[in-house]
């Protein structure tokens, strides 16, 4: 909405910041100021709303976001607060959310799941208590395998040990899961193509 003082144009403002606003209304230096602020706090509200309509953020990237936009940071950190305080952002849920849809669809190793978080801006503390109760990675390495082998046309030991290895190994697991894994994968295997 545009606001005219004393019959010329002064400055736009979002409707819900202008929404108390009649016309001859009398406006003090204050008053104007706490408006422009409550603007320029709306705009980068709404923005980082936007950013955050596409799929769960963290706190990390909704700063980043918006510091790259060129908004002032105290306006960010004041909207980033804000956020956390309704529960928009929240890096527990986060984190537990992208776990829970790696485990489902791309299944990778604790450490792996550590570092994609770590990229995102959850701390440490937050990770750890996510990867406890994710539980154990050797289920989470099957679960992979299990999906992988189907791509595998490979009938030797040696060269299924070293495809399966690597893509187990690629998605963060480590030597003694991708080990046991691609023991117990290669034994289904084998009894499943001797009962066909």
């Amino acid at each position: 909405m545009n606001v005219f003082l004393d019959g010329e144009f002064a400055f736009g403002l979002t409707r819900i910041v202008a929404a108390w606003l009649k016309v001859g209304q009398e406006l003090s230096q204050d008053k104007i100021e706490s408006l422009l602020n409550q603007e320029s706090h709306e705009v980068v509200f709404q923005n980082a709303m936007h950013y955050l309509s596409y799929r769960p953020r963290t706190e990390k990237e909704i700063r980043q976001h918006l510091l790259t936009r060129g908004y002032e940071e105290p306006i960010v950190e004041g909207v980033v607060e804000q956020m956390k305080e309704k529960g928009l952002i929240n890096d527990l849920q986060f984190a537990q959310a992208w776990i829970e849809n790696r485990s489902v669809y791309r299944p990778r190793g604790h450490k792996a799941l550590a570092v994609e978080l770590q990229q995102k801006g959850v701390e440490r503390g937050a990770i750890e208590e996510v990867l406890e109760v994710l539980g154990d990675e050797k289920k989470l390495a099957l679960t992979a395998a299990r999906k992988y082998v189907h791509h595998l046309d490979v009938e030797d030991w040696t060269t299924f040990r070293a495809k399966l290895g690597a893509f187990l190994g690629r998605r963060g697991f480590a030597y003694e899961t991708i080990s046991e894994t691609v023991h117990q994968v290669w034994n289904e295997v084998q009894s499943s193509n001797e009962t066909h």
